[in-house]
């Protein structure tokens, strides 16, 4: 779409735009007149979330989150479980599907086992069911939460994408923007998301002058961290690495449904010179259709090595697909992400966060 056109649309759903962020605006005045009140609880609630639609990057900051507390914490993750085709509280086992529970709650439970997962659209009756369910829990995570103020968190954390600044974006559906760019005052911590590996620090200077900060918040910046492509669909099968890939001159085909898959396209690019790509929507769910366009894209690659790649939340969802030709299955691969903090600030942030939950969860009783 050209820039024109693009201008041209936006400037027809600005009148919306004023009309939904009216709406969001009257509903934060009164929470902050404590009209409406949120709920508080007796032991540490992080949220985390965002104010633009799409992906911030919210999942690999809950595991990150989820790393540096399992040890010394009992924890559990509450999300909405975004497009299950359930309603009800449900906790996730190994056993749940991402139809009943959703992807992302999917992958946080098959990566970290030992921690409580569960998916509840009213929080509050997740939070009670939680409680009363697991009484030695720590700390909760709520998951895409920023927006759910019927909860009052302790610590909210509101992630913000390096390419997607909020003074450049409008309210939708002009825009991106979930509410006014200036309700990041209720965050406690802004991470700025997607940052490129060498950021500068005079960069993070404009983007914190930009964010105009209060005295009480803090703000960090990472970047993702790539791991070895792992089997989508046998895990006793050897991981690759791009490095590998890129020796062998492998052909690729990039499968995703995500918000944004831009970034890990532009990482891909560093190892594999042959690239096709299909996009779906973010949280697709796959059917036998998409299959028979993968298979076909695959096909058409040229080059005798070649592999198909996908995230790991569409890893999730292909995995429904257990009776899928093995000639096939044996090429798809997921791709890992971490967070990881530029620069000197990943202790900092480690013992804000440490700090906050041991000295606030109930039956305070100082770790060593």
């Amino acid at each position: 779409m050209s820039e024109n056109k693009h201008t041209h649309i936006r400037l027809l759903l600005l009148p919306f735009s004023l009309i939904y962020g009216f709406i969001t605006g009257v509903r934060n005045l009164l929470f902050d007149l404590n009209i409406l009140k949120g709920k508080e609880f007796s032991l540490p609630i992080i949220s985390v979330g965002n104010i633009t639609v799409g992906g911030t990057g919210k999942t690999p900051h809950i595991e990150y989150l989820i790393s540096i507390l399992k040890d010394k914490f009992k924890i559990a993750v509450l999300s909405r479980g975004y497009k299950r085709k359930t309603k009800d509280f449900r906790l996730v086992s190994f056993k749940s599907t991402y139809e009943e529970v959703g992807d992302e709650p999917t992958q946080i439970k098959k990566k970290h086992p030992d921690i409580q997962v569960a998916v509840d659209r009213k929080r509050v009756n997740g939070i009670n069911r939680l409680l009363n369910e697991f009484s030695d829990l720590n700390v909760i995570l709520l998951d895409d939460a920023f927006q759910h103020r019927q909860v009052k968190p302790g610590l909210s954390i509101l992630l913000v994408d390096y390419f997607r600044p909020l003074k450049n974006d409008y309210i939708l559906p002009a825009g991106s923007l979930r509410e006014r760019s200036v309700e990041r005052r209720r965050a406690h911590i802004i991470i700025v998301t997607r940052c490129p590996p060498d950021i500068k620090p005079v960069e993070k200077q404009i983007f914190k002058k930009d964010l105009i900060l209060f005295p009480f918040q803090n703000i960090f910046f990472t970047t993702y961290d790539y791991g070895d492509l792992s089997p989508v669909f046998d895990e006793n099968k050897q991981e690759l690495s791009c490095d590998y890939c890129k020796r062998k001159e492998t052909g690729l085909l990039l499968v995703t449904g995500i918000a944004n898959p831009q970034p890990l396209k532009n990482y891909l690019k560093n190892y594999f010179k042959n690239i096709s790509e299909i996009r779906f929507p973010d949280h697709h769910e796959f059917n036998d259709k998409d299959l028979i366009r993968i298979r076909n894209d695959f096909e058409k690659l040229r080059g005798r090595d070649k592999i198909i790649i996908t995230t790991e939340k569409d890893a999730i969802r292909l995995q429904k697909f257990s009776t899928i030709a093995s000639s096939l299955a044996q090429f798809i691969y997921y791709i890992p992400i971490h967070v990881k903090f530029p620069g000197n600030q990943k202790n900092e942030f480690n013992k804000l966060i440490q700090y906050y939950v041991r000295e606030n969860k109930r039956n305070n009783i100082l770790l060593i």
